[in-house]
This record gives structure tokens, sequence and C-alpha cells, in this order.
């Protein structure tokens, strides 16, 4: 199988690092981080690189392009830890392209490819844990108008989002709602994340809802693993970056005399590392090239992604704090940012025990041992 990137998704990453670099420093961030945890204006230059349009189709102001060019583009943003919740434009724009009929399609599609719009994802409950159709949010139809009501929490971006994409039960069965934040019974409270981010409880009060469809839960399942891609690939851009910045630190790092890279047992913690590393890489690659697959295989290998990636994050993370000793935990120096944001990827979209779970239990009758 051939796992060379061609000459677009190459110039697709090239792009997206050169505004990394220069356009979203550590010192940026941090002061985006400080104003609140998000920035209106750097989402504003993803959409410049025409970024928010990836999953949109062209015919609707976007890019038309697919889950490998995502997966290039989470990476980056990754090793930058950029605060803006670009995977949930990602989701907004895959899930309305698919699954919305024509007129939300058309009131919105071009508006979140021009960065005009930031639609999120609101679909966590307190009492659900990771398992998304425990669902309490209630739906109702009077007069042709949809009335939502619901609780929902940990919404990224949530004070500052335009739209939200809403799970709801409708006589006993899941549906998908798009709520505009503007809308009347619409509360929202809004707080910073642990990795310096925005988040937002969103409080739905017989607030004025769009139907995106009935088949609420196959086009949740759908969302959530592009969520699932989405923060696997950025993980592998935050521990490439982790593990690069450890590297460095160490050939700098002087111990009764000599750099600490030349103990060897340093050097073979940094080796183990990197093998998490790609080890963590490959099952991106995994991730991302079965999103396409057919549900049921797409979420089994979703799942098994996520574990790994899980259990890459932790390892890579706690080694850089290990080997860069106390300066590691300090707000000054960056490596405690990028585990403070691994150790948030872990819990995003399911932790690593619930996939653990999720692979266990997608085993079935064989549980492991095939013939």
């Amino acid at each position: 199988m051939d796992f060379d990137f061609t000459d677009d998704q190459e110039q697709l990453r090239d792009a997206v690092r050169k505004w990394v670099d220069k356009g979203y420093d550590f010192e940026r961030r941090r002061g985006i981080a400080r104003a609140g945890g998000f920035s209106r204006a750097a989402y504003g230059q993803l959409a410049g690189l025409g970024l928010c349009g990836l999953y949109i189709p062209e015919a609707q102001g976007g890019l038309g392009l697919g889950p490998v060019e995502g997966m290039v583009v989470m990476e980056e943003l990754g090793r930058g830890i950029v605060l803006e919740p670009f995977a949930q434009t990602l989701i907004a724009g895959a899930v309305l392209s698919g699954y919305a009929p024509e007129p939300i399609r058309s009131a919105w599609l071009q508006k979140i490819a021009a960065g005009d719009s930031l639609v999120v994802l609101a679909q966590q409950e307190r009492a659900a844990r990771y398992q998304f159709e425990q669902c309490e949010a209630k739906a109702a139809l009077a007069q042709g108008l949809w009335g939502l009501t619901a609780t929902k929490s940990i919404v990224p971006a949530g004070d500052s989002a335009d739209a939200f994409i809403v799970p709801a039960m409708m006589n006993g069965a899941l549906a998908l709602f798009l709520v505009e934040r503007a809308a009347a019974g619409v509360t929202t409270r809004g707080y910073s994340t642990q990795d310096g981010g925005r988040a937002a409880d969103v409080v739905l009060k017989d607030a004025p809802a769009t139907l995106i469809t009935l088949d609420g839960l196959t086009a949740l399942s759908h969302a959530l693993d592009i969520g699932i891609a989405a923060s696997c690939a950025e993980a592998v851009g935050v521990m490439d970056k982790t593990l690069a910045i450890t590297v460095e630190y160490m050939k700098t790092r002087k111990q009764f005399g000599v750099a600490i890279s030349s103990f060897q047992a340093l050097r073979h913690r940094v080796a183990d590392m990197k093998m998490q590393l790609e080890l963590a890489r490959s099952m991106s690659y995994y991730a991302s090239l079965k999103l396409n697959a057919p549900a049921e295989e797409r979420s089994q290998c979703l799942s098994r992604a996520k574990y790994q990636l899980g259990a890459s994050m932790r390892f890579v993370g706690q080694q850089a704090v290990q080997l860069h000793g106390g300066i590691a935990m300090t707000d000054e120096y960056i490596v405690s940012h990028y585990f403070k944001k691994l150790t948030q990827l872990e819990m995003t979209f399911g932790d690593t025990l619930h996939h653990l779970g999720e692979v266990s239990r997608q085993m079935q009758d064989t549980a492991g041992v095939f013939a």
C-alpha cells in the first residue's frame, strides 16, 4: 500500500505549517488563552487558507477534499497546539453536507466555508459519559415548528459559536437539529479548558430548531468518528512536536558536565517515545483511511485507533515531563502546554478505557480468535 502523500497534500501541509510557525507562535497562543481561549481573528485566518471548507463540496464554496487532507491539516494544527476548534468545523461541514436538507445546506455551508459562521457539535450530557445514544434532550413539534429542551456540557467554543448541531430525542428516536446561539431560549456559560481553550455549557429551553435528519444515530455516529480521526491526527502533531522539543532540550541540558542526551538510559526513553509516536501515527492513518468505510466497520476501526492513540499520548507526555524535570511543570515553559493538550485529547470523544471497552465489545463471539 502506498502511504506517500500527493504533491497537493504536501503543499497543503506546508501552507498550514508556515501559518502555525509564523502566525500562531507560543506568545500569541498564550495571549489567546489569557483572553478566554478562542480568537475569531485566528479562526478567520484558518478560513483565509481555505481550510474551513475542507469537507464542504465545491458547489457550496468549499474544497471538496477528504479525510487524508483533514488528517494533514489536523497534524499541523496539533504541532502548534492551536486552540481554535477546527475539528468541529470538519464535523459540521461533513454532517451538514451529508445529512442536512437543501435549505440548511444553502443557508449555512457557504458561511462555514468562508469562516463567517462557526457551527459546533453539542452532544455531551452529564449522565451519558461517552455513550452518545444516551440522550435526555427532548424535541417537540408545535404548529409546525421544532422546540428543543436540553442541557449540553463542554461544547467547544460554545459561547462564541454561531450555531449548534444538537442531538435530541423525538418519539423515542434520536434526531439531529440545528440551533442558532442567538435564538430565544438559548443560554451559554463559557469557561476555560485545561489546555487553555474555550468551552461552554449550553442550556436550551424550548429553543427553536431546524431538523437536520431523523436518522440521528447514523449521523451522530459519523460525526463522532470524524471527531475521533481528527483528534488522532491532532495528537500525532502534538506528540511529534513534544518529542522534538524534548530532544532539543536534552542536547543543551548538562549534568555532570555533559549533555544529558549522552546518557544511555535517557536515550532509551527517547527511543521508546519515538516508537510510541510512530505506532500512533500508523493508527491515525488507519483511522483516517477508514472514515469512508461502512458504519459498523468504521466505528470498530476508530475505537481501535483511539485506544492506541490514548496509550501513546499518555506515554509520550509523561516521558517528556520526566526528561525535562521540574521546568516541564511551569506555565512559562512550552512543554507543560503540550502535556496538558495531550491529557485533554486523551479524554476527547471517548477516553482510552472507553474505547478499550468498545474494542472488546466489538470482538463479539470471536473474542479476538480467528480460524
